[in-house]
């Protein structure tokens, strides 16, 4: 669409979010030049259809409104996405634009949290050549220390030239004859960035192809403004700086302005009325992590810059993996693992040896621990396995009885790490055995697998009398002194640091044989050494708690209740003493 009275516009917001669109929308509208037919497109995918029949009837001769369902177009690219929480991300949408509405080969995007005092063709009349977007710059790169050396030594991006991404001029068609779309997607699978996420990608995308406007279309509600508001073209609310959430904002006055002449008003009133100092102190405390993640990620060896200069990439599988640990957290779906277990048969009665009784059990499980000490002291030589510290080891030490070692699960050598503490405490008298999964036992092949059927392991079954087994075993293990290592999270998640909600049976165990559960909690953090996908390696600290011992005055069920809530809030401790924050759950209630 060629037409030049005809100006695209381009909102992205989700249901709860587009009460801000609807003020954006009527400041452009009370600006805009009559000289223009302009067509509104909402991109969402959860707009109600109460609130969209409220937002059609602002439109006028002038003002065409669209809502653009892009769940259809989403599902498409799906499978070229690295990232599988793009549907959630409303800021991605500006990205699809060119490739959705090709009859568009220039376009502007606005964030919600904007109110624009000025005639929005004239910012859409600027020709801005081949360039691929028309921007202003980024006041906070600008103004402030720590978000300009982000940029430049993260980024490889002078701070001078970096642009806010709320405000956009697309050339859709140098969008399109570029591939940008590709490009970015192809970005995805290199890095992902956590300071201003899809911001960062379009500087990088479209560096040194930038028309910058005049900042007073980008007027940013942060720090010096270096002109009078007369000139103010756009404000934009960033960060924090929400008049709906501070009577004081800044330049709120232009806000509230257009708010009252629209039926969202009340609503966006009372959330002002009802924001506590609570919240505004939160507020305070995610500025603050915001620039801690920036200062994070500048220090980070292998941040954007370095992966790119030095050829490394992170591997896709394991990027897909920690999206698929994000999804679940927001789904509550804590037990469930979030890689593909192999493939597994019913282990049967009698197949294994419970108790390594028999002497080739033993022969092989004396063979096994040379194999596998061998092949860790090799991982911890070449520094892909890192044991920084082991912390309450004198815990360990004093057991005098048979014991079952809980622990968080988060890596397959996690075992490994585990078995070091048990030499650690120097407890030879006491055997140390670890409960793994059916098809760990059965179906694992070569190396891995000797290990897993010879190296004091106690495979569950999903065969009922081999489970009986099992059981009696357990039952025999710790009766006869010995230590038991279960992960009673039940799912294993890659470098996930938090501790996840516990399962009862390893506290059944503990409390029908009378003998005490040890907390053990591995924290994690980054080495100076990339592993083989690209990722750090982590150094671990393994914190040994005191040992929980059931109360011979208390039922079973009581005992097994108390222990674990016990041991869940020892992890917790644990967590957020040595992370500094609380243990919080992205999840959707």
């Amino acid at each position: 669409m060629n037409n030049s009275k005809t100006i695209p516009i381009f909102f992205a917001c989700d249901n709860n979010f587009v009460k801000y669109t609807v003020v954006s929308l009527k400041s452009i509208m009370a600006n805009a030049s009559k000289d223009y037919h302009y067509i509104v497109h909402i991109l969402n995918i959860d707009i109600s259809e109460e609130m969209q029949k409220k937002i059609h009837e602002m439109a006028d001769e002038n003002f065409e409104i669209r809502f653009e369902n892009v769940m259809k177009y989403l599902d498409t690219v799906s499978e070229k996405l690295p990232i599988r929480d793009y549907y959630s991300k409303t800021t991605y949408y500006r990205m699809f634009i060119a490739e959705m509405f090709t009859e568009y080969d220039k376009a502007i995007y606005i964030d919600s949290d904007t109110v624009v005092p000025g005639d929005i063709s004239e910012l859409y009349n600027h020709d801005i050549g081949d360039n691929y977007v028309g921007a202003a710059h980024e006041q906070a790169m600008v103004q402030v220390d720590g978000y300009g050396t982000y940029v430049e030594k993260c980024l490889g991006i002078d701070r001078n030239n970096y642009f806010n991404a709320g405000l956009l001029l697309i050339n859709c068609k140098q969008f399109r004859d570029n591939s940008l779309l590709l490009r970015f997607i192809e970005m995805l699978d290199v890095y992902t960035f956590v300071v201003t996420q899809d911001e960062d990608y379009l500087n990088i995308l479209c560096h040194n192809k930038v028309f910058w406007l005049g900042q007073q279309w980008n007027t940013e509600v942060f720090g010096e403004i270096p002109y009078d508001e007369s000139e103010f073209k756009m404000l934009h609310y960033i960060m924090v700086s929400k008049p709906w959430h501070y009577a004081d904002c800044r330049y709120g006055e232009y806000f509230w302005k257009y708010a009252k002449e629209t039926f969202v008003f009340d609503e966006i009133k009372n959330i002002l009325d009802s924001y506590t100092d609570e919240q505004r102190e939160k507020d305070r405390v995610s500025c603050d992590r915001l620039l801690a993640t920036a200062i994070y990620e500048t220090n980070k060896p292998d941040n954007y810059l370095s992966i790119v200069t030095n050829g490394t990439t992170r591997s896709k599988e394991r990027r897909l993996i920690l999206d698929k640990i994000a999804k679940f957290e927001r789904e509550g779906r804590f037990d469930e693992d979030v890689e593909d277990d192999p493939p597994s048969r019913e282990l049967q009665p009698g197949e294994v040896d419970y108790l390594y009784k028999k002497p080739s059990s033993k022969i092989k499980a004396k063979m096994a621990y040379r194999a596998a000490r061998k092949f860790v002291y090799k991982l911890m030589d070449d520094k892909q396995f890192v044991i920084k510290d082991i912390k309450g080891i004198e815990h360990y030490q004093n057991l005098d009885s048979g014991a079952i070692i809980t622990c968080n699960h988060f890596n397959a050598y996690d075992s490994f790490a585990m078995h070091l503490a048990y030499e650690e405490a120097k407890q030879k008298k006491r055997k140390f055995f670890r409960i793994i999964r059916e098809g760990n036992y059965t179906s694992f092949p070569g190396f891995f697998g000797m290990l897993m059927r010879s190296c004091h392991t106690l495979p569950l079954s999903s065969n009922r009398k081999t489970m009986k087994e099992f059981m009696k075993a357990v039952d025999t293990h710790l009766q006869d002194g010995h230590f038991i290592l279960i992960y009673p999270e039940q799912s294993m998640w890659w470098n996930y640091k938090k501790p996840k909600p516990l399962k009862k049976g390893g506290y059944v165990f503990a409390a029908k044989n009378n003998v005490p559960v040890l907390p053990c909690f591995i924290t994690m953090e980054d080495s100076d050494i990339l592993d083989g996908d690209g990722f750090l390696v982590q150094e671990y600290t393994i914190h040994i708690a005191e040992p929980i011992y059931p109360d011979t005055n208390k039922t079973k069920d009581e005992n097994v209740k108390e222990m674990m809530e016990k041991n869940a809030a020892i992890w917790k401790e644990i967590y957020e003493s040595t992370y500094n924050k609380p243990l919080e759950y992205d999840t959707v209630q």
